[in-house]
């Protein structure tokens, strides 16, 4: 299991895991946007702990959501 971490790691950082790079790149600042967002105004708003553990656990929940599309190599 570990050596399939290293090899999708190694094809990742090569570029070579996904077909669209720029795609998977736009997905994400997508997530983080939304996510820092949420972040900082719950932050702001209510109390910086409950912020995090909710900004977490709303951007953990987004990603598989925004990378549902990604076609891979």
């Amino acid at each position: 299991m570990f050596d399939m971490f290293l090899n999708s790691a190694k094809l990742f950082l090569r570029g070579k895991l996904f077909q669209n790079s720029s795609q998977v790149l736009k997905q994400w600042l997508v997530g983080l946007a939304i996510t820092l967002a949420v972040l900082l105004a719950l932050a702001l708003l209510v109390n910086p702990l409950i912020a995090a553990i909710s900004g977490g656990l709303l951007g953990g929940a987004l990603m598989p959501y925004l990378f549902k599309d990604l076609k891979y190599r």
